[in-house]
């Protein structure tokens, strides 16, 4: 079985700061990691490697030191990874995204799956893993649990309707998202660190792409921009009331009509 999971790279730290004339966080010189969700379906991909053959392989849409996260994948177990690079692409809504990675995917191969994380850090839009299945047109299953089975061409599954959780059976190729917390992810080996090779990782541009519409890609193809991004502003303010529950219910009656809410 052949698998392909998709990774980002993500902020590693909440302290990012946000051009004030493009919107955009800024993300030069500010230290990265792999987003977290993608973990949980780096673990899940290669279990189910183990348990029914096959290879699994990695690709991330980012600048040229997206090649780190690449590495990561390959260190803790991937076979090799790809990288979807090109200043055609900044700027991309979670559509234009999307059918960036689709297109960098039919680029790779055919997989039998693909496997992605619930949702990014910085982005937390949950929509890409759908919306690459529908650019490839295969099926898509989001918030997975579990995997529980493979065979006969179709991949069974747990998934969260937040209410309840629901099994479910989807002929492959397919997408599923992973959902967080659902397994351990592997560390990195130092040994395979060590014996990393240059073909570890492929680098695609827009020039690789069968496409060339530059209308799909980057600015030009999102369907939404953001208008302005900015760091909430922090109040530390904070007033106490002391008494019983009577006089405490009074207190807060009294200053919430002193600032006119009721």
């Amino acid at each position: 079985m052949n698998i392909l999971v998709c990774v980002k790279q993500v902020p590693g730290s909440n302290q990012v700061e946000v051009d004030p004339v493009t919107g955009v966080l800024k993300r030069n010189g500010v230290q990265s990691k792999i987003n977290p969700y993608d973990l949980y379906a780096i673990e899940t991909a290669l279990s189910l490697a183990e348990k029914y053959g096959g290879r699994v392989e990695s690709i991330t849409m980012g600048p040229p030191q997206a090649k780190s996260v690449i590495l990561e994948t390959v260190c803790m177990g991937v076979l090799r990874g790809t990288v979807l690079t090109d200043r055609k692409f900044a700027g991309a809504d979670v559509l234009a995204t999307a059918y960036t990675l689709s297109q960098g995917i039919l680029k790779c191969g055919e997989y039998d799956l693909i496997v992605c994380g619930k949702q990014t850090t910085d982005g937390d839009t949950a929509q890409v893993g759908a919306e690459i299945a529908e650019y490839l047109g295969i099926a898509n299953v989001s918030n997975v649990l579990s995997v529980d089975e493979v065979r006969d061409g179709r991949v069974f599954v747990t998934a969260s309707l937040d209410d309840q959780n629901v099994k479910l059976s989807i002929a492959l190729p397919c997408l599923i998202s992973m959902d967080g917390d659902i397994n351990t992810p592997r560390l990195p080996s130092y040994k395979i660190k060590r014996a990393l090779s240059d073909d570890a990782v492929t680098f695609y541009t827009f020039d690789d792409f069968e496409d060339k519409d530059t209308d799909h890609y980057g600015l030009n193809g999102s369907a939404t921009q953001v208008e302005r991004i900015f760091s909430p502003e922090k109040n530390d303010q904070k007033h106490t009331v002391g008494g019983d529950a009577a006089a405490q219910a009074e207190a807060l009656f009294q200053l919430l009509r002193e600032q006119k809410r009721i």
